[in-house]
């Protein structure tokens, strides 16, 4: 799903999320993959001019990939600094996922940006 994102839409791609979920049999994931997702989506809403990004929800065995391109070619920072504006989005991806990380989407003329993603695994037996 390509958006232009705004301060409402972590909420609504929360609600799409946890529906994939529970029609997957992973509503055990719900809290910790709705959190990662609201942290990523606050990122481009925060940090990219055009708020431009596509949402990927993807079932894996055992578990859910997530993955929020936008058009900012700087990659995300990890950092362990926290001001009144934030600072802990990261971090908080990092605690409550299997996996994140990053790329750098490929050189193209017309499209620039990266991706943004993190796996979270069931528990409970799919």
């Amino acid at each position: 799903m390509n958006f232009t994102l705004g301060d409402h839409s972590a909420r609504h791609l929360r609600c799409i999320l946890r529906a994939y979920l529970a029609a997957w049999g992973m509503s055990d994931l719900a809290d910790s993959a709705t959190l990662a997702l609201t942290e990523l989506v606050s990122n481009v809403v925060r940090h990219v001019p055009d708020r431009r990004a596509t949402v990927l929800m993807l079932r894996r065995p055992g578990g859910v990939l997530v993955e929020v391109t936008d058009t900012e070619p700087r990659g995300p920072e990890l950092s362990t600094a926290v001001d009144e504006e934030g600072g802990r989005g990261l971090l908080i991806v990092q605690a409550v996922t299997d996996r994140w990380g990053w790329y750098s989407l490929p050189t193209h003329p017309t499209r620039t940006g990266k991706t943004v993603w993190f796996e979270c695994e069931s528990k409970e037996p799919v």
